[in-house]
């Protein structure tokens, strides 16, 4: 099988300079587009230069569609308006979008499905291996332990960090919701101030640290009577996450439309 063509939104930035080193490491894979917003100085040089890896004969341009129409697949961890933007034009193409950006609201979510008609969709609030193996641990340590134990979930970022909590930290929410039956967006408490009365019985409880250069690191605190479970993954180098969307976009080759999550791509859904 020839190597899957992928373009890369975003390609200027850090994320996607890492993402195009990782397409040019990955046997299987091949950048044929990079794409950047209008005005950004990156417009018009070579992708592979721009990520350090010498050219490629791939020009920086902010006009995805004549990209996308030669393309299989697209990564994506660009701002939520622009992967909804991204995620119609990758339908319009029917082609496989990995979408690794955080910070969407329910009104990004649900552009994202009703594109996923048309286009293999593969989202994750965290593309690495380790985060969704913990994942699948707190949805299981959430159905056994039930209500007796507090959920809190502890994440630390960089100082350049815009999102809190993080699209990670809400994936673990979610897998602790799962495994209780309930509603996060409705059972859950967040930046915690001033005299706020005790603990919401049953809720998820979120808290975010942000300061220097860190990469990412969670932790799932399961407080019960006289006894605590901590679940932790730190996060020490940004490729794990590059690699992870590769390794995506390569499972979403030749699939159906459809969204998908990082814990399908890995066989974990059912865990």
């Amino acid at each position: 099988m020839s190597d899957m063509r992928l373009v890369v939104v975003g390609a200027a930035g850090r994320m996607g300079r890492m993402l195009i080193r990782t397409v040019h490491e990955t046997p299987g894979a091949t950048l044929i587009g990079a794409v950047e917003r209008a005005g950004s100085p990156a417009l018009g040089q070579d992708a592979g230069l721009l990520a350090g890896v010498g050219p490629l004969g791939v020009a920086v341009t902010d006009d995805p569609l004549p990209v996308f129409v030669q393309a299989e697949g697209v990564l994506d961890f660009s701002a939520p308006a622009a992967t909804v933007e991204f995620a119609a034009l990758a339908a319009q193409a029917r082609i496989v979008h990995v979408v690794g950006t955080t910070g969407m609201e329910r009104e990004h979510l649900e552009k994202l499905e009703a594109a996923a008609r048309h286009a293999t969709i593969i989202r994750s609030g965290n593309m690495s291996l380790g985060v969704n193996l913990l994942a699948a641990l707190v949805k299981r340590a959430a159905q056994t332990l039930g209500t007796d134990f507090d959920v809190e979930i502890v994440e630390m970022h960089h100082r350049m960090k815009v999102d809190a909590p993080s699209g990670t930290a809400l994936l673990l929410g979610e897998a602790a919701a799962e495994g209780r039956g309930i509603d996060l967006e409705t059972q859950s408490e967040r930046g915690r101030d001033g005299i706020t009365g005790a603990r919401k019985e049953g809720a998820i409880g979120f808290a975010s640290l942000r300061g220097g250069t860190v990469v990412g690191d969670h932790s799932v605190i399961f407080a019960g009577a006289g006894e605590r479970i901590t679940l932790s993954h730190h996060a020490e180098d940004r490729a794990l996450f590059s690699r992870g969307a590769l390794r995506a976009a390569l499972w979403g080759r030749g699939r159906k439309p459809g969204l998908h999550s990082m814990m399908d791509v890995l066989g974990l859904a059912d865990v």
